[in-house]
């Protein structure tokens, strides 16, 4: 369908490859352990980027629904990099609470109001169903470009923790320049959004999160999922680290570790380290790129219903086998990480057919800020756990949470409805 081509979808392709993010992604932990940092210090400023998530998605959510898509997405990606250069100077624990409050709020203003935008710009050209195409392509894109930046935040890290954060700011700020370009939806304009008051987007929210054929998807995706997943983001790094090393595949430790350390401890840095971890996060990128590519494949072939079963279990499953054999973690962080944006791909779709034009950045946003209050108790209890024995141990304690979770909502209430029809209304 040539709304792939249009100048607006273009323009969003241009958008999604400055996001940037895999240039410090390799080194980001390493970066705050360098500073200093311990462990749990390291979980509690997640911890308070997703309780900042937690309370101001709804809000940024709302006042993307007033502002517009294209304000709001300048919003946070001008938060982004300034933050991006301030975590590059950061030196304190104090400063990286105060910069994750800030890095939390940039991607709230971007969360929901992004997949609303492409959602709604299809919409405008007839072609609502092609979202999950399109989104996928974007995701694509993101990754393709996250591999280059992976292998290069990986080779500056080795010179310098902080450089890939200041390239990374670079690139987002460049993203400014595209976002500006972007139309406001006419579905948007003629959605009265711009004027819906506080009490009329709170009962938009209740009413939409309140849907029989939303209410366990979000239970199994935007709770268990998303919060398993997002410590496979956390524990990567550490857990990468400790594996390669007992395995002796030729990194080197550049400061001697006690002679008792836990070797799954987050050690301090290392000489090879990451660049390694820089090629391991591109060969990611690259496999989870190539099925973002071709997720309207994946929708049409596999189905929404098989994805959503499998995937989890099947993380869950590696995860919680890795003490058992450590280095089934190299493939269970590898299949888990690379399985999240295809996810969020499809969960976007889903979604989306399922909500109304108004107050929809609202109730993206809601069913983000769900998943942030989600993780925040995994994060806290993965830090004690992680300090106490190791983080494999706590990322296999989060995979046994996951596939017993799944399965007891599965056995609940499918999570997952038939085809109802791309753009259908949602039950009222």
């Amino acid at each position: 369908m040539h709304v792939r081509l249009s100048g607006s979808i273009v323009k969003y392709y241009l958008y999604k490859a400055t996001e940037a993010v895999e240039f410090y992604r390799p080194i980001m932990y390493l970066y705050f352990a360098s500073r200093g940092l311990s462990f749990t210090q390291i979980v509690v400023i997640e911890a308070l980027y997703n309780v900042t998530t937690v309370l101001g998605e709804i809000p940024t959510g709302y006042v993307g629904d007033r502002i517009g898509r294209r304000n709001s997405l300048l919003v946070g990606s001008a938060l982004i990099t300034v933050t991006l250069v301030g975590l590059a100077f950061a030196a304190s624990f104090p400063a990286f609470a105060l910069l994750f409050v800030c890095w939390s709020l940039g991607y709230n203003f971007r969360s929901g109001t992004e997949d609303a935008w492409v959602y709604e710009t299809l919409i405008d050209a007839a072609a609502s169903d092609e979202f999950t195409s399109v989104r996928g392509r974007g995701q694509s894109i993101a990754l393709t470009a996250g591999v280059g930046a992976s292998l290069a935040g990986g080779y500056l890290g080795g010179f310098d923790l902080a450089y890939p954060f200041l390239a990374a700011a670079l690139f987002t700020g460049l993203g400014l320049f595209v976002i500006a370009t972007l139309d406001e939806p006419t579905t948007y304009e003629e959605s009265d959004a711009s004027e819906m008051g506080v009490r009329e987007a709170w009962d938009i929210v209740t009413r939409a999160v309140g849907q029989r054929r939303l209410r366990s998807f979000i239970i199994y995706y935007f709770v268990l999922f998303s919060a398993v997943t997002y410590l496979v983001f956390i524990f990567l790094q550490p857990v990468f680290e400790g594996v390669v090393t007992d395995l002796n595949l030729g990194v080197t430790l550049s400061v001697p570790l006690p002679a008792r350390a836990d070797p799954y401890a987050l050690a301090l840095s290392t000489d090879d380290v990451e660049p390694l971890l820089g090629a391991y996060y591109a060969a990611i990128n690259l496999v989870s790129a190539g099925i973002s590519y071709r997720i309207g494949v994946v929708r049409d072939r596999i189905g929404l219903r098989r994805w959503f079963v499998g995937v989890p279990l099947l993380v869950g499953g590696l995860l919680t086998a890795m003490p058992f054999a450590p280095p089934i973690a190299l493939v269970a962080l590898f299949v888990g990480w690379a399985s999240v944006e295809p996810t969020r791909v499809l969960a976007g779709q889903y979604v989306n057919d399922r909500i109304e034009t108004l107050g929809r950045a609202t109730v993206l946003s809601a069913m983000a800020m769900v998943s942030a209050m989600t993780v925040i108790p995994f994060q806290l209890g993965s830090g004690v756990v992680s300090d106490a024995v190791s983080p494999l141990i706590a990322l296999s304690v989060a995979g046994a949470i996951l596939v017993v979770g799944s399965i007891g909502i599965l056995l609940w209430e499918s999570p997952i409805e038939g085809a109802t029809g791309v753009g259908s209304e949602p039950e009222t």
